[in-house]
């Protein structure tokens, strides 16, 4: 039972951790990363589509992100959405390709950054602690666990919540530092 409850949360909770490297790979650090593009709805004839499912993205250089439609009549669709998705980039279209320039961070939007990673970390953490509640809400409800392995339980819930807590601080912590570098 026991070992059940606890491969459940680590499940839940490992989610949560792919969840939160998900959301810090959309936070743009002054190099250029296409999955800054990844949320991105194009209007392709009618239908929102993706727009990584409309064009080839590649990095030529380390601050600027290349987008090769697969069709060159989407090619102003792609770039109204990239100027309407407010990532704070400005397209340049040259007819066959569109090149996103992405400037160097000032020391402000890098602190700015940094308290949005922050955000998004704790985030995290109120996830995992609510994992945590619902497992031990759980232990409690059920009356056939006997008092003695209901606390040891809860003490293996509160260990790999702990152990969860320090992932998202070491992705955090890492992701600050990405940021913060020049």
């Amino acid at each position: 039972m026991s070992t059940q409850i606890i491969d459940r949360i680590k499940e839940r909770m490992s989610k949560t951790i792919d969840t939160l490297h998900k959301d810090f790979s959309v936070i743009r650090t002054g190099r250029a990363n296409p999955q800054i593009l990844d949320r991105i709805m194009v209007d392709y004839y009618g239908f929102m589509t993706p727009l990584v499912e409309l064009a080839q993205i590649t990095t030529p250089e380390p601050r600027q992100i290349m987008i090769k439609p697969y069709d060159k009549e989407g090619l102003k669709a792609i770039e109204k959405a990239i100027i309407a998705s407010n990532i704070g980039l400005m397209p340049t279209n040259d007819g066959t390709v569109i090149r996103l320039n992405i400037p160097p961070l000032t020391e402000e939007r890098r602190k700015e950054l940094a308290k949005v990673v922050g955000k998004t970390a704790e985030s995290a953490k109120v996830a995992i602690r609510n994992i945590r509640r619902d497992a031990n809400d759980t232990i409690k409800k059920d009356k056939s666990i006997p008092e003695d392995e209901r606390k040891r339980i809860e003490k293996d819930i509160q260990k790999t919540t702990d152990e969860f807590i320090k992932k998202v601080d070491e992705a955090a912590k890492e992701k600050e530092a990405e940021i913060m570098s020049v």
